[in-house]
């Protein structure tokens, strides 16, 4: 099996949207984390 050699750009490149899509997928996880806190803490008062 035969790989592809990236040369130090497309590595930098690849691993800076890789780190932008972690962060968007984390920031994801923190908002649906949120508005479950927010859901659930509302439908306790009724």
């Amino acid at each position: 099996m035969e790989t592809v050699k990236l040369s130090e750009a497309q590595r930098k490149s690849r691993r800076s949207r890789n780190i932008a899509l972690g962060l968007a997928l984390a920031g994801l996880v923190a908002l649906f984390y949120v508005v479950t806190l927010i859901k659930f803490g509302n439908g306790m008062v009724h």
